[in-house]
Parts: C-alpha cells; sequence; structure tokens
C-alpha cells in the first residue's frame, strides 16, 4: 500500500512531494456554499473509504457516490464489488443524539489503509470539550496504527463550532478552499496553511470545481 495518498489534484500532490502522508488526518475548510464535496468525492474514488455522514442520511450520500464516482470511474460502491476493491466504500450515519460515540465505534471496523471522512465534523465540534479531544486523538491512533488518512470537513460558515481551533490545531494538515466572484465568475482558490510532515506550500491552486475537480490554468486579470 502506498506511504501516500494521491489527492487526483496532481498539482497539490507534486507540492505536498506525493500526496497526503499516511497516517495523516486533514481538516478541510470550506464555505458550505462552495463545491467543496467534489475534493471529497475525488478522494472516495481512489481508496476504500468509510464515510461518516454527520447531516445528510446515507441514502443520499450514496446517491451522489454512485453518480459522482461509480459512473464516472466505475469503481465498486458502497459494499459492492470484491473484498480488494480500490474504491469500495461505506457510507455510515453518525447523525442523532451522541455522534461522537456513535463516530468512535465505527472507527474501530476501519481496515488497513482506509480513507476516513468526517461530512461535516461541526457537529461533533459543538460537543463537550473533553470528549471531542478524546475522539481525535482516537482517530489519529486509528490513522498511524491503520496508515489511512482521515479527512474531517469543516464548513467554515457564518458562525464556526466553538471547536474549531482544536480541530485545526490536532489536524495534521489544513487545507482552506475560499471562493469569490471576480467579474461574475466564481474563483475557487486551495490553499495549504499547515503541513506538519514537511513545509507547507506557499502558492494557492486556483481549482474549476463544476462537475468536477480541475485545475484552473486561466489568467487573472486584476
Amino acid at each position: 500500500m502506498s506511504r501516500q495518498f494521491r489527492t487526483g489534484i496532481d498539482l497539490l500532490d507534486r507540492q505536498l512531494g506525493g500526496g497526503i502522508p499516511a497516517g495523516s488526518v486533514v481538516a478541510l475548510t470550506a464555505p458550505p456554499s462552495s463545491q467543496s464535496e467534489l475534493l471529497l468525492y475525488e478522494l472516495v474514488g481512489r481508496r476504500r473509504t468509510l464515510y461518516l455522514s454527520a447531516e445528510r442520511t446515507a441514502d443520499d450520500v450514496r446517491s451522489v457516490l454512485d453518480e459522482q464516482v461509480s459512473d464516472a470511474d466505475g469503481r465498486a460502491g458502497d459494499t459492492a464489488g470484491s473484498a480488494g476493491a480500490a474504491a469500495e466504500w461505506h457510507v455510515r450515519e453518525t447523525r442523532g443524539d451522541d455522534q461522537i460515540d456513535r463516530a468512535t465505534r465505527l472507527l474501530r471496523s476501519i481496515a488497513d489503509g482506509a480513507l476516513v471522512i468526517v461530512d461535516p465534523v461541526d457537529a461533533l465540534e459543538r460537543s463537550d470539550r473533553r470528549r471531542y479531544r478524546r475522539f481525535l486523538a482516537e482517530l489519529r491512533e486509528e490513522m498511524a496504527s491503520t496508515g489511512g488518512v482521515a479527512v474531517l470537513h469543516c464548513l467554515d460558515g457564518r458562525e464556526s463550532p466553538p471547536l474549531r481551533d482544536v480541530t485545526e490545531y490536532m489536524a495534521d494538515v489544513v487545507f482552506e478552499l475560499s471562493t469569490e466572484v471576480q467579474q461574475e465568475t466564481v474563483r475557487t482558490r486551495l490553499r495549504v496553511p499547515k503541513f506538519r510532515n514537511g513545509a507547507a506550500p506557499t502558492d494557492v491552486i486556483r481549482l474549476q470545481l463544476t462537475d468536477e475537480v480541475a485545475v484552473d490554468h486561466s489568467r487573472e486579470i486584476a
């Protein structure tokens, strides 16, 4: 199994020295009105995945993954295909009164080298500080022992959850996605302000997020 997880964005992977190092916990912060979910789906198409949905129903997520990942790449899907399918995924809900407890139990069933996505992590960030820190500590331990990678989808909306600072501090890697409208065009930028395993890239990547992820090579005119 590769010691690095490729993101599907070649320019970003080169900046990270080949991809996200195995064992990492990643915080992806993005506006809730952005297309940031496309970055998650790009990752799902590359690894066996445990997708923990904290807001949407499991059926909703499976439906989107079937369209975004299976149809595009011929991947296995949720619990389908052979046991060794590279992009087999399992979608589970953490919605309910105790999301941290359910998420923690589900973590204990992940396979070696798997990807774990928590989408979004905001609900967990609104729980008790001590329990949330314990969840993050166990998540880090699971990733280190299995050689996996966890991505916490952090919605950067009008009001940040009270424990967002804890998430970004505990994360090994932070991806920040931002959007703005320039000359009637939506501009999406991705930067990596934190990369605990090496030097953080200084270049900002311009992305095109429509129905897929692509690097925007067009020149911006001030």
